[in-house]
C-alpha cells in the first residue's frame, strides 16, 4: 500500500510544496549560473524511467557548455574537486546537490520519485539484464539508498546491488532513514569524489557514449 497509493501522493504534495515555496531560490541560482558563463541555466539528459521507460532529467547546469564526457571505466560519474569542466558557481552547486533541485518538477510529472535509485543512463537498460533490471520496477529518485550511504564512490556493479536492494525493501521506515542519511551527507560533503579509472568519452555533456563494462556475476 505504501509503495503504491501512500508514497505517489507524498511525493506530489511534498514536490509541489518545495517548488512553491523555493521558487524565489530558483531565480535567483538561475540568475547567478547566467552571469556565471552567460550559458544555458538548465541541463537536460535521457534517463532510465521505471519500468525502462526513458523521460528527461533536468538539472541545474554545473559544467561549461559543449564539455568532454569523462567518466570511470565502469561507466559511473567521474567526480573530483578538481574536475576543470565545472563552473566556478557549479561547483557549490554540486557539493550541496543543489544541481538536482530541478527534479522535483519530474516528480510533479510523475517520472520521478522524491526517493529512489538514482536516474541510469539509456544504455544501462541493455547492460543490466536479468535481475539488476529489476530496480526499475520502482520509479527512480532525487535522492536514495545509494545516493545517501554511498553518493558518488560505488562502482557500477556495487550501484546496482544497493539500488537493486532499495527496490525490493520499499518502506515508508526505510525512506524515513533514507532521507536524514541524505540531509547528513549532503552538508558534510560525505563520499562526494571519486576520481579514479578516468576515461574521456566524446562528445559533449548532453550526448552521453558510455563504455561497455564487464557484468560479471549478478549475486
Amino acid at each position: 500500500m505504501y509503495s503504491k497509493i501512500v508514497k505517489p501522493i507524498l511525493d506530489i504534495v511534498i514536490a509541489f510544496g518545495v517548488c512553491i515555496v523555493m521558487t524565489p531560490i530558483f531565480l535567483i541560482i538561475a540568475f547567478l549560473i547566467k552571469i556565471d558563463d552567460g550559458g544555458a541555466v538548465f541541463y537536460r539528459a535521457k534517463r532510465l524511467g521505471q519500468n525502462g521507460r526513458p523521460f528527461n532529467m533536468y538539472k541545474f547546469r554545473s559544467m561549461q557548455e559543449n564539455a568532454p564526457d569523462i567518466r570511470n571505466e565502469d561507466g559511473t560519474t567521474y567526480s573530483a574537486a578538481d574536475d576543470p569542466r565545472l563552473t566556478k558557481i557549479g561547483k557549490k552547486l554540486r557539493e550541496y546537490s543543489i544541481d538536482e533541485l530541478p527534479q522535483f518538477y519530474n516528480v510533479l510529472k510523475g517520472e520521478m520519485s522524491i526517493l529512489g535509485p538514482r536516474p541510469d543512463p539509456l544504455e544501462w537498460y541493455e547492460i543490466n539484464t536479468g535481475e539488476m533490471n529489476r530496480k526499475y520496477s520502482v520509479k527512480p529518485g532525487i535522492s536514495g539508498y545509494t545516493q545517501a550511504y554511498y553518493r558518488n564512490t560505488l562502482p557500477l556493479k556495487e550501484k546496482n546491488k544497493s539500488d537493486l536492494y532499495y527496490a525490493d525493501n520499499v518502506s515508508f521506515m526505510l525512506d524515513i532513514k533514507i532521507f536524514f542519511k541524505t540531509v547528513t551527507t549532503v552538508f558534510n560533503h560525505d563520499n562526494l569524489y571519486r576520481n579514479s579509472d578516468v576515461v574521456e568519452f566524446s562528445g559533449a555533456e548532453s550526448e552521453v557514449d558510455y563504455a561497455e563494462y564487464s557484468k560479471g556475476d549478478s549475486e
